[in-house]
């Protein structure tokens, strides 16, 4: 990281993403490159209307060395890289990408390991199952996560294929067999704090972990309805720092 100093030549991170101007990952990579004096880093948000506008990115930014992914390209990014890591492969999302110097692309998807860093501590030996709610690109990440951990999960959808549950069919008996409740869809993001996925949280107990990848709020409806019957609660700020070092990480190997 001290060669990285000492090397004037102004080198770019960024964010690829939709409406991502609330996004996490620009402060604190800004913020890390002021208090570290990496005064040649610059860490810029990329707010694209469609992924055809990605190859204009990559091309066209001057000294851009890393990206990160985020909603809703995890998937869609894929095409446009030439290489990809063999944990994104078998993930099938991308949130961390490496520029070479010939603009040859390579994926990572440091999502798994930034949620798998931050439930284990949380894990007791009767949280064995997990429902992952959201079927989006993040959801691959967190159930790649899962089976790290050997946990079995299943996934809630709005709108479910014959492999997944739907919100309605959420009772009582599902709720004693899950004990993890994942909720990976934006539901209950500033500004829109009064929304939270459709369960009956008076199921929650304190035998469940309740894990919301939304950070901002800090407690959303989401969480604050399962504290209220027991559960353990985790948001995702944590989740972000282990993956955006690991991204850092991954960019400057």
């Amino acid at each position: 990281m001290s060669k990285k100093k000492k090397n004037k030549k102004q080198v770019k991170f960024g964010l690829i993403g939709k409406n991502i101007s609330y996004s996490f990952s620009k402060k604190y990579f800004n913020d890390k490159f002021k208090l570290l004096h990496y005064d040649n880093c610059e860490y810029l948000n990329f707010d694209i209307k469609s992924i055809k506008e990605f190859p204009e990115v990559y091309l066209e930014t001057k000294g851009l060395k890393g990206l990160n992914v985020t909603i809703p390209y995890k998937e869609e990014i894929i095409p446009y890289l030439d290489k990809l890591s063999k944990n994104a492969k078998k993930i099938g999302a991308v949130n961390t990408i490496i520029i070479s110097k010939k603009k040859k692309l390579k994926g990572y998807n440091t999502d798994y390991y930034g949620f798998k860093k931050t439930l284990k501590p949380l894990l007791t030996e009767q949280h064995k199952k997990a429902l992952i709610l959201g079927t989006g690109g993040v959801s691959k990440a967190i159930a790649f996560a899962l089976r790290k951990l050997k946990i079995e999960f299943d996934f809630v959808s709005r709108n479910p294929s014959e492999f997944e549950l739907s919100y309605e069919e959420i009772n009582k008996e599902i709720f004693d067999d899950y004990q993890i409740i994942i909720n990976t869809t934006p539901l209950g993001t500033h500004p829109n704090i009064e929304e939270a996925p459709n369960l009956d949280y008076s199921l929650f107990t304190t035998n469940h972990i309740a894990y919301d990848l939304v950070y901002n709020p800090e407690e959303t409806m989401f969480l604050k309805k399962a504290k209220e019957n027991g559960a353990i609660i985790k948001n995702g700020y944590e989740m972000l720092i282990f993956q955006a070092e690991k991204a850092w990480e991954i960019w400057n190997g």
